[in-house]
């Protein structure tokens, strides 16, 4: 490894610590939001009961027309299939529970993705004497079949409001939802309908912070495109979308929460704000809409309610850029993810149930990819090494004036044909592969909750050794998967250098990088830290393979060849010659009228 491999890598860190710094971490909402009221019969204090003639008029005071509805029976209705299971409660007419019932959270229970402790959904309907909020209201429940259901507040058979939820029977991650508005004229006021959605996003995942870091609120507008609350602060955050919105989401790190309406929504506004100190809640979110009366009595008002993994195969074909909610980083990052790396784990594990094989599997495609560059890289590394003498006579000539030391490394390079980027190029090329495992990696739903080896979950951290104390910038714990793809970065650190013309200072820097690794890694998914290791080792034995079929003294007589040539003014220069020879001729003109000056 030389020094223009040395800066190659140096550049590949510091863009690396970029990439860490602004990809995915928390943001947050601009007015707190209230928590979630949570029962506490221990300290309630009942008051005594209100005659029935009293409560009427109050009710009467308080709902108008639906006052009758003031009252009633709290039950719950259920439907089901096989991947979700909603839970309706007839208090509200709105949902009690989203069940996903193919998955678990961390801790093997079952994966509740909202409930009454940290999810709501309010709707207030503008009366013309006063608003009301139908959460206070019992409806009816009316069952049309096994998949819908039908929640009513009636005035009486001829003036009512409906909420119509349906599920598909078989499968799927969506339910229907839409508001149904007959008769009520002369009690609704012409104001539009207020829709208000909370959540406080439950702790689904081991690690909070990895939660926390991709947890934010998306959302998509017609000819605006997808965008989100970019994850890089723990402030509050708030935004009033006054352009159309078809949809926004409550995306946790594996799964999302989201609104799709069927008309455009004119006027969203967006909240969300995280509390370090709730143990129970990842992030807390809302989202308020206007929903005007007229919808809802043409059939407009209409949603689809997604709750869902966050999988490329399911959100694609939810809506116009849902897909977007499967982190993938970058754009040029995303191109390999959605085209090469996620079709690898689809296609293997169809067949093949362990990840950690699927991972090496996946090392060794993109090693036969890259191996290309890495014959390039080898061979500019060998031609460096075979000039090893020259550029030491250079250095014992000036030993201590860099500059003329340069120059005349320069024009070595420029007699021998040899181009001194060409080592550091292919390096170059490969970061986005790269970044694209360090997006990947923390957000692959497939890597949730599987096992390998010691880690009991590749999309988290590996933790066999907990420190029971904090180290700065490192963490509470050995990831044993970190340890071991350091020590291999640097074996492989020290492989290079034996065949670079690296001294002093240089060798030193070259060894700073798997130290940065050490620190990055330790807090990151399993899963990367593997992908990391095998690729250092595919990385140390395809480059002695190559050694094998590499012959430094053929090398060494083409270098020859070269000098020859350039000396008797014969043969085809190089790109990088006659760039060199144009460089040299302005430096030496810009000195003459220097001089002249």
């Amino acid at each position: 490894m030389d020094r223009n491999q040395i800066i190659g890598l140096s550049l590949i860190a510091i863009l690396f610590a970029i990439y860490v710094y602004i990809t995915p971490t928390p943001q947050p909402q601009a007015t707190v939001i209230a928590d979630t009221l949570k029962a506490t019969p221990g300290n309630r204090v009942e008051a005594p009961a209100l005659p029935d003639s009293v409560l009427a008029v109050m009710n009467a005071q308080k709902y108008g027309a639906f006052s009758n509805a003031a009252s009633g029976k709290q039950e719950y209705v259920t439907l089901k299939n096989k991947e979700l299971q909603i839970t309706l409660n007839t208090k509200g007419g709105s949902i009690s529970e989203v069940k996903l019932n193919e998955f678990k959270s961390f801790d093997g229970k079952d994966l509740i993705l909202g409930n009454e402790k940290n999810f709501s959904q309010d709707l207030i309907l503008r009366l013309t004497t006063k608003d009301i909020n139908t959460s206070e209201l019992y409806f009816t429940p009316i069952l049309e079949s096994d998949s819908v259901v039908r929640m009513r507040i009636a005035v009486d058979k001829d003036n009512y409001f409906d909420k119509v939820y349906t599920l598909n029977a078989s499968s799927g991650y969506v339910l229907g939802y839409r508001m149904e508005i007959i008769g009520l004229q002369s009690i609704l006021s012409s104001k539009p309908m207020v829709y208000e959605w909370k959540a406080n996003l439950p702790k689904l995942e081991y690690d909070d912070t990895k939660a926390r870091e991709l947890a934010t609120v998306t959302y998509y507008q017609p000819g605006e495109g997808f965008d989100d609350f970019t994850p890089t602060s723990l402030e509050p955050n708030q935004k009033t979308l006054t352009k159309p919105t078809q949809w926004f989401g409550f995306k946790h790190k594996f799964f999302t929460s989201a609104c799709i309406a069927k008309n455009p929504m004119p006027v969203v506004t967006l909240k969300n704000n995280v509390d370090l100190s709730d143990t129970t809640g990842i992030e807390k979110m809302e989202a308020r809409m206007e929903i005007p009366v007229a919808d809802a009595r043409n059939g407009a008002s209409s949603f689809k309610l997604f709750f869902g993994p966050n999988k490329l195969d399911v959100c694609k074909n939810i809506t116009d850029g849902f897909e977007e909610n499967v982190e993938m980083g970058w754009p040029i990052v995303r191109v390999i993810n959605r085209y090469i790396v996620v079709p690898v784990f689809s296609f293997f594990s169809g067949f093949i149930s362990n990840y950690g094989i699927i991972i090496i599997i996946l090392v060794i495609l993109l090693r036969l990819i890259l191996l290309p560059l890495g014959y390039k890289s080898h061979i500019a590394m060998a031609k460096m090494k075979v000039l090893k003498p020259e550029l030491d006579e250079i250095k014992e000539r000036f030993p201590d004036d860099l500059q003329k030391q340069q120059g005349e490394q320069m024009q070595l390079y420029q007699k021998f044909g040899i181009n001194p980027l060409s080592g550091c190029i292919p390096l170059l090329l490969q970061m986005p592969i790269l970044f694209a495992m360090f997006s990947f990696f923390p957000s692959a739903f497939e890597l949730r909750q599987q096992s390998f080896l010691w880690a009991s979950d590749l999309s988290s951290y590996d933790h066999p050794i907990e420190l029971g104390f904090t180290i700065p910038f490192y963490g509470s714990h050995i990831s044993i998967f970190t340890i071991l793809m350091t020590i291999s970065t640097l074996v492989y650190t020290w492989y290079n250098n034996q065949m670079s013309t690296m001294q002093g200072p240089y060798k030193i820097v070259s060894y700073i990088m798997p130290l940065i690794f050490l620190f990055v890694l330790n807090t990151m998914p399993a899963g990367l830290s593997f992908y990391y290791l095998m690729s250092n080792i595919a990385s140390i034995a395809q480059q002695l393979i190559i050694r094998r079929f590499v012959d430094e003294g053929a090398i060494r007589a083409k270098l020859d060849e070269n000098k020859k040539n350039y000396q008797a003014g014969t043969g085809k220069k190089s790109k990088f010659q006659s760039w060199m020879e144009n460089a040299m001729k302005a430096q030496e003109e810009a000195k003459k009228n220097q001089k002249k000056k």
